[in-house]
């Protein structure tokens, strides 16, 4: 465990030194200016505490539940495509810490290491999926989610073509990657991520494909002809969803849901829980940050489905106020990708053990004993109606 790292920032710094500018920008990319990615930390920032005193906090706990499952806080991993291409192996180390530190992790469609091999290791890791083109396929990719013992099913809803991530074009990014000058000086000026990645990476297990967008196996990650698709998602409806419904029997969440119509519409076609979601910032840029949709949808849904929320968060004090705010959960992205970059599982450990530290001091700090106790009364956002309501007094 390195000292020298107190924050989850401290990680981001190491890893864009020891990536090669290609594979982080991808990490830290955004659509076109960056303005939704930038939202989602600012919208954090400008909520305050309002803590209580003299009472007892000696019994402190982070602990949470959710679909079935008891888990040790109120927080998970994020689905990150590619993430064996930052860390050796990246999607398992993510998978295996998570379990051993008993928080859920969702392994992304874009993921390069068979879901097989990753529910084999760490049971209990979540799935998620992009709808296939065709009824076919989709049958048949739950139908091996099934065999493979995922117990939750993400589907994200949120990509029907892909963002204009202009800083991705400008380092020379692509998936699949197109061989040629570029990447192969990005490799040789990063030679830790060289030989204990990629290499390494080669070595063991030959070119990583992309395993787990569909029943069988996908493309390469590296290669001069291929094209990944995604106009066929431009079709999909809300009778895809329901599709989704009638074959997938445990719990489903919609992830990457803003507006509080759809995330009525996702509970009526079905869905157990609901992640409010941007995609990091990654779409649609102006959109609103998750934080800022939070409170109309945590109305137009009944507390019976899980809401989550992602999407900068960077403080164990932001998964605080989201939970005040009112959401149930809350799942993280690219610190744990940078972690697990830096210093792989024990990257990945660490980086959670800083966030249940910080959890548990503000708990303490804010006068209670277990984030069930939060609510909005331990909020204030300057400007806010209830400002203005105390100020015409």
């Amino acid at each position: 465990m390195s000292k020298k790292i107190i924050c989850l920032e401290d990680f981001e710094e190491k890893a864009r030194r020891k990536l090669p500018k290609m594979i982080f920008t991808y990490v830290d990319s955004y659509a076109e200016d960056g303005q939704s990615s930038r939202r989602n930390i600012e919208s954090f920032k400008e909520l305050y505490f309002v803590p209580r005193c003299l009472n007892d906090t000696s019994q402190r706990s982070s602990r949470t539940h959710l679909f079935g499952r008891s888990y040790d806080a109120p927080f998970g991993i994020a689905p990150m495509g590619i993430a064996a291409l930052t860390a050796y192996q990246g999607d398992l180390i993510l998978a295996k810490s998570a379990m051993a530190m008993n928080i859920p992790m969702i392994l992304s469609g874009s993921s390069l290491i068979p879901m097989e091999v990753i529910t084999d290791v760490a049971p209990g890791t979540w799935f998620q999926m992009y709808i296939p083109e065709t009824s076919e396929k989709l049958e048949a990719l739950i139908e091996r989610v099934g065999k493979a013992n995922f117990e939750v099913l993400v589907i994200t809803v949120d990509f029907p073509v892909s963002g204009n991530r202009e800083n991705e074009t400008r380092t020379g990014f692509s998936t699949p990657f197109k061989p040629g000058a570029r990447l192969i000086w990005d490799g040789i000026t990063h030679p830790r991520w060289l030989l204990f990645t990629w290499l390494k990476t080669l070595l063991t297990s030959g070119i990583p494909h992309f395993e787990n967008n569909y029943a069988v196996r996908g493309a390469p990650i590296i290669s001069k002809s291929v094209f990944r698709d995604f106009s066929g998602r431009t079709t999909f409806s809300w009778n895809n969803l329901s599709e989704v419904r009638k074959l997938w029997k445990g719990p489903l969440v919609v992830k990457g849901l803003l507006n509080d119509e759809d995330a009525r519409k996702a509970c009526e076609h079905g869905a157990d829980g609901i992640i409010i979601s941007n995609h990091g910032g990654r779409q649609l840029d102006g959109s609103i940050s998750p934080m800022d949709a939070l409170p109309r949808i945590r109305q137009a849904v009944s507390n019976n489905v899980k809401l989550m929320l992602d999407g900068g968060i960077r403080r164990g004090s932001d998964i605080l106020k989201a939970l005040a705010s009112g959401t149930d959960f809350v799942f993280i992205g690219r610190p744990f990708n940078y972690a697990a970059a830096v210093a792989g599982a024990q990257g990945v450990t660490q980086a959670i053990q800083i966030l249940l530290a910080e959890i548990d001091r503000n708990l303490a700090l804010l006068g209670i004993d277990s984030i069930d106790e939060l609510s909005h009364s331990f909020l204030y956002k300057p400007g806010s109606q209830i400002e203005r309501q105390l100020a015409r007094r």
